[in-house]
């Protein structure tokens, strides 16, 4: 395979997945442990209160990545564990934590990328209203000014948000992810909301020296089920749904008309702060979504209709490779020189096993696709696999397994995959 000059090659985690300890260090609840904690919302009632145990041994961790060869690690900072309520006073013994979790990826040669919201909101700015509210993005450009200014000296690259259309969707709309609310179309403004965090942050960020600042957005093709207009007209409103609402505001200041109606009052004044200036645009890729027109008694524009003809990881999702490169292009058409240079941010698989060859296929053939979106025109500067550990897979608990190492959650023990160790070659290779 052949990549430009300083091409990133990484790894991405996010706290909640990996860290455990959610009753140490002073950390305070999140969403998701009271999602957790209630019954019939995870597979096996299972919990992330140990998960991975990153918290107390990331020596280990970064040691591994170490051996891998990675030029970046892209975590997230847990919101609770920095302050406990989501405002006010700060958790200094948090601030550590990832203090010195930044030292010691700078001791080992890898650039830390920070990601300050993957999805924990602290529980009691949730019970105040959530991302349903404005409070919450102003408390988010506090909380973000006060990491970085810990570690904007250290830190090379800035994720306000990870994916805040998981959180609209699966969050607000459709209640299967924390915090559990089923609003359909009365959930987005948690879109905007989340938007506006993310726009506050970036001036909140670069006003404490951060290097470079940027997004992860997760995106996918959406591809009707029969062309017809009616199943054209159902995919322009999931497109909207999905990609739009959260590219077009970052990126040009504008919605797409579809949600529109959909805002809260005054979402127009918010658009300039929303549309600051990034260094890079995250994307996170994983499969295409099929949609279709809306039938009788669904109160939804649109019908979601699985990808059929291809292989499927064990957690059901299709493996489309030419997915990734036709969204880079739509993107990179969409918004000419207005999109900054690319970073795939997430792209992975679960598949089981230690000989994972199933999942070195998946990463050969993205790869594949990314080279021909490259040559297509489409400034594309890394590529993030998701995940290094094997980790708590939100309502799926345990079962699915995205990482390059095995986690034996019994014992915690970390075994690197044939996937890990094709990946360290791969990066070799290009050096």
């Amino acid at each position: 395979m052949s990549f430009p000059d300083g091409f990133v090659w990484g790894v991405s985690t996010s706290a909640f997945q990996i860290e455990g300890a959610t009753r140490e260090g002073g950390r305070g609840v999140s969403v998701w442990d009271t999602f957790c904690a209630t019954p019939g919302k995870i597979r096996d009632g299972a919990n992330a209160d140990i998960a991975c145990d990153h918290y107390n041994r990331f020596p280990e961790d970064v040691a591994l990545m170490s051996d891998l060869g990675v030029d970046a690690y892209r975590f997230s900072v847990a919101w609770p564990r920095i302050q406990p309520t989501g405002r006010g006073g700060v958790n200094v013994e948090g601030l550590d934590f990832y203090d010195n979790l930044v030292d010691a990826l700078c001791e080992a040669g890898i650039a830390p990328v920070a990601t300050l919201y993957h999805w924990d909101t602290p529980q009691p700015l949730e019970d105040d209203g959530g991302w349903l509210t404005r409070d919450t993005a102003e408390r988010f450009a506090e909380y973000a000014a006060i990491v970085g200014e810990r570690l904007s000296d250290r830190v090379e690259m800035w994720i306000p948000l990870n994916e805040p259309m998981v959180v609209t969707l699966f969050g607000y709309a459709l209640g299967e992810y924390a915090p559990g609310r089923a609003l359909l179309f009365d959930a987005l403004p948690a879109a905007h909301f989340q938007n506006l965090a993310h726009g506050l942050a970036v001036g909140a960020l670069r006003a404490t020296g951060a290097k470079a600042v940027g997004t992860a957005n997760n995106h996918s093709p959406i591809w009707p089920a029969a062309d017809i207009a009616e199943d054209r007209q159902a995919a322009r409103h999931l497109d909207a749904v999905i990609n739009w609402m959260y590219a077009d505001p970052v990126l040009t200041g504008t919605y797409p008309e579809e949600v529109i109606p959909y805002l809260p009052t005054g979402f127009a004044d918010d658009l300039s702060a929303i549309a600051a200036p990034l260094d890079f645009y995250g994307v996170n890729y994983y499969e295409p979504q099929g949609v279709a027109k809306p039938v009788d008694g669904n109160p939804l524009p649109f019908v979601l209709r699985p990808i059929e003809g291809y292989p499927v990881t064990t957690n059901d999702s299709p493996v489309v490779p030419d997915g990734l490169r036709q969204f880079l292009g739509t993107i990179a058409n969409r918004y000419g020189d207005a999109l900054p240079p690319v970073h795939i941010t997430e792209s992975g698989c679960s598949f089981d096993g230690v000989d994972d060859r199933q999942r070195i296929e998946y990463h050969t053939e993205h790869l594949a696709a990314l080279e021909k979106a490259i040559a297509e025109g489409v400034d594309v500067r890394g590529y993030f696999v998701w995940s290094l550990l094997d980790n708590f897979e939100w309502s799926k608990g345990y079962q699915p397994r995205f990482g390059l190492v095995h986690v034996d959650y019994d014992t915690l023990v970390r075994t690197p995959k044939d996937s890990y160790h094709w990946y360290r070659d791969l990066i070799r290779g290009t050096r």
